[in-house]
Formats: C-alpha cells, sequence, structure tokens
C-alpha cells in the first residue's frame, strides 16, 4: 500500500477571473521530503502555494493534509492544521525588533515555555537573528529578512512548510545557508517541504522530487535527479 502523502493536490483548478492560473493540477509532497515546484514565470506556482493555503479559492479538486480534507477551508483553519507558508517579498514588520516579528508566528498562542523553546529552536538554525534578536528589523538585509520569514513560519510547529522563492534577490551564499537549514530540517526534524522556485538548478540540488509547472499544467514529475538529468526538459521548461 502507498504511504500516504503529508500534502496531497489532486486534480486542483483555480483562476483569476477569466484566467484559468491551475488546470486540473495533481501533486505529492511525501513525508520528511523537499518536494520541488518549478517553472517560469506564470506557470502557476505561486497560485498553487496560495490555494494550499485558503488564499486563493479553488473551482475544482482537493487538497488533503495526510488524511484531513482541506479543500476550501479558511486560511486560519488550515494553518492550525499545521500548513506554514512563507510568502515571496520576506514581509516583515519593521518597527518592530526581530524577535517581536518572530512571536507573531505563534498563531496558536502556546504556553510561554513552549514558545521560549521554538525561538531558541529558530536561534539554533539562524544564529544571526539570535544575535539581532533585539534591533528592529529595518536593520536586516535581504537575507536576514528571509532568514526571519522563514523562522516566524517555524515558530507554529507545522507539519508541512511551503516556500515561495526563498532564493529571490539574494546572494548565492546565503541561499547555500538557507536551503541548508532547509535541508537540516527535513533530515533532523522530519519535516515536508514544499519549495516554489525559478531558481531550478539550486532547487533541484537540495529536492528530493519535484514538479515542473507550465501555464497551469503539470508537465514532469520524478525524482530531483531524474529532472535534473533530463536534458529536453531543463531547457523546454527549466532554463538551464
Amino acid at each position: 500500500m502507498t504511504e500516504t502523502a503529508a500534502l496531497e493536490v489532486r486534480d486542483l483548478t483555480a483562476s483569476y477571473g477569466p484566467v484559468t492560473a491551475l488546470d486540473g493540477v495533481t501533486i505529492r509532497a511525501e513525508r520528511g521530503r523537499i518536494t520541488a515546484v518549478l517553472g517560469a514565470n506564470g506557470a502557476g506556482k505561486t497560485t498553487l502555494l496560495r490555494s494550499v493555503s485558503g488564499l486563493v479559492p479553488t473551482s475544482s479538486g482537493q487538497v488533503l493534509l495526510g488524511d484531513r480534507e482541506l479543500t476550501r477551508a479558511s486560511a486560519e483553519t488550515i494553518a492550525r492544521a499545521g500548513i506554514a507558508q512563507v510568502p515571496e517579498g520576506r514581509g516583515v514588520i519593521t518597527e518592530l525588533t526581530v524577535e517581536e516579528n518572530l512571536r507573531l508566528g505563534d498563531l496558536l498562542g502556546t504556553a510561554r515555555r513552549r514558545q521560549r523553546h521554538r525561538l531558541e529552536q529558530v536561534y539554533a538554525l539562524f544564529p544571526v537573528l539570535a544575535e539581532r534578536r533585539r534591533r528592529d528589523a529595518h536593520s536586516l538585509s535581504g537575507g536576514e529578512r528571509q532568514m526571519l520569514v522563514i523562522g516566524r513560519a517555524l515558530l507554529c510547529a507545522p507539519e508541512v512548510l511551503l516556500l515561495d522563492e526563498p532564493s529571490l534577490g539574494l546572494a548565492p551564499q546565503i541561499v547555500a545557508q538557507i536551503f541548508g537549514v532547509l535541508r537540516e530540517l527535513v533530515d533532523h526534524d522530519g519535516m515536508t517541504v514544499l519549495l516554489v522556485e525559478q531558481n531550478a538548478r539550486s532547487a533541484l540540488s537540495i529536492a528530493d522530487a519535484g514538479f515542473v509547472l507550465n501555464l497551469g499544467r503539470v508537465v514532469a514529475g520524478d525524482s530531483a535527479a531524474v529532472l535534473a538529468a533530463d536534458d529536453d526538459l531543463r531547457h523546454a521548461y527549466l532554463g538551464f
């Protein structure tokens, strides 16, 4: 019997007015693995994450977290079920300190002792945030802000972490550091990561599996190694 995926999307369709952004998309994110969703701008990658998170309404299909049906549930219900999204753009509240921003991620209002434990876990993953915990967030670099928004999502201890273009605009060494943390979360903590990236080469270097979207449809899905080795696929859809 096939093991239940941590996250499964079945035949999902979503539109913006007359424009179909997702057209029968089916993907699986296996437990304790990094699954990359790749494709050019306009392929439907961000819409997929926003649909899973309950931020974009869907017209048909299903979203399942394990055996739990979350199709068309509210964004709050989905977050409380164990899905956390790190959106593109590194949005932080610049007037608040690093630690105040992190505490905003505790949607469930956990006990103070448990919250402190989770904060220390985030600081262990991103030591630079620990060093700057009392500073206002406006003082952070772009890479540090990306670490902050990932850390904020981790504070609610999600089962599945969704990330939208975390490497966008960052220096290669910062991307490598952030991707290394994602790999650590998967390998040591058993987290499930669904990673949307336009930087296909970098994403496939840390992913276990991947799906390629084009114009709202899945055109390929396989192990990361197989996708990276497919020259025709890479040249047609992935740009390297």
